[in-house]
């Protein structure tokens, strides 16, 4: 049996920063003036000065019967952003929404990869779309050799390197919800988070999921856009 030891999966950078995805559904039509968008770039700024990004807000409506708006924040406390979620969720522009779906995450060091970091802790920006999953990996998953799951992540990895256009965002999520891992995939064409989530399927890896739903997929928008999708 091989597996990772402790130190080497806390090893991080510095900065580790924590990743939060929520998504809000309207529980009525906002009816709100400019105001309200106004407070919600004040709130955004206002986190911001306290290390708290806004790396986007997404149209999920139609995507799914469940969800409208999708929020996605990056910080190194993990309260924080918990705090943020509650501001937006106490703003006009959010007022008649609730949580349809929330996951955290965390930055560690990714099994046999271990320069490998999330695409926000880089200088990359946002991509006009993204594609937010969980997954938890089969029960053997972890007992299985290393050389075994080495060769699977690696065949796995390749296949996802036929997409450099695709930023990729795993984060760690164990003991912070219901899932191990969590994924968000930016691309600026829908169709490549299509095509490669496809093509994904084809390696022995897939063969070790034992859940990744739910998917949310929305493109990114404008508080001024947020507000017409929540009327």
């Amino acid at each position: 049996m091989s597996h990772t030891n402790a130190e080497s999966v806390t090893k991080t950078p510095d900065a580790t920063p924590f990743t939060l995805w929520t998504v809000f559904k309207r529980t009525g039509s906002f009816a709100g003036a400019e105001a309200a968008v106004a407070e919600f770039d004040e709130l955004v700024a206002a986190l911001a000065a306290e290390s708290i990004t806004l790396r986007g807000a997404y149209d999920v409506s139609a995507m799914r019967n469940d969800a409208d708006i999708m929020v996605w924040l990056v910080g190194a406390v993990p309260e924080d952003l918990q705090k943020a979620i509650r501001a937006i969720r106490r703003t006009e522009l959010f007022a008649n929404t609730e949580i349809a779906w929330s996951a955290m995450g965390v930055h560690r060091e990714a099994e046999f990869a271990k320069s490998h970091a999330p695409s926000y802790m880089g200088p990359h920006e946002p991509k006009g779309w993204v594609c937010v999953y969980p997954f938890v990996r089969s029960y053997d998953w972890y007992i299985l050799p290393a050389e075994d799951r080495s060769r699977m992540l690696r065949e796995h990895g390749m296949l996802g390197r036929e997409f450099p256009q695709i930023l990729a965002n795993t984060v760690s999520a164990f003991a912070l919800g219901d899932w191990e891992w969590l994924l968000g995939l930016e691309a600026d064409e829908l169709t490549d988070l299509v095509d490669m989530m496809r093509h994904l399927r084809y390696s022995d890896a897939r063969l070790h999921v034992r859940e990744e739903v739910p998917f949310y997929t929305g493109r990114r928008i404008s508080s001024t856009e947020i507000a017409e999708v929540l009327r």
